[in-house]
């Protein structure tokens, strides 16, 4: 199975571009995650905000493998503890998915982004830095495989 992070952003600071490449190194070929970033649209105050995000969703949309199952990421989603994560991960694997995790940039995801999802995901009530959630999908990524197969990391 291969896990595609499809996130709005880049030039991440150092710490996030290192704490992303540690979970998602130690992740085997198939249990594999791939970050697409895709370029932010200009903010200012003379922008046309909504424009701005659909340009940054149909980026996004673009970046999506035809056959992919597609799971949205919004404060609004299903809250899932690591086990359910584990438990939905290893359903997508013997249902043979492909994954795309959408993140959205800090005004949030493109409603047709929202749209092609077919499931959407809440990892916290919380706001969070847009740049964290990236490392803390990866460990949480890492933590489910590591569920899966019975792996000391989890414990």
């Amino acid at each position: 199975m291969r896990i595609k992070l499809i996130a709005v952003g880049s030039k991440m600071p150092a710490w996030v571009e290192d704490g992303y490449r540690e979970y998602s190194k130690r992740l085997p070929k198939d249990f594999s995650l791939e970050l697409v970033e895709i370029t932010m649209s200009k903010r200012g105050k003379n922008v046309d905000l909504q424009r701005a995000i659909r340009k940054e969703g149909e980026l996004m949309l673009a970046a999506i493998p035809a056959n992919d199952h597609v799971v949205s990421l919004e404060v609004t989603g299903k809250a899932w503890s690591t086990e359910d994560l584990a438990a939905q991960a290893d359903r997508w694997r013997m249902e043979g998915n492909n994954i795309s995790l959408l993140v959205g940039g800090p005004d949030g995801l493109a409603e047709q982004c929202q749209q092609r999802a077919l499931q959407r995901w809440s990892l916290s009530p919380l706001t969070l830095p847009h740049p964290l959630v990236r490392v803390l999908l990866a460990e949480q990524l890492y933590r489910a495989w590591s569920i899966l197969h019975n792996h000391p990391y989890h414990r």
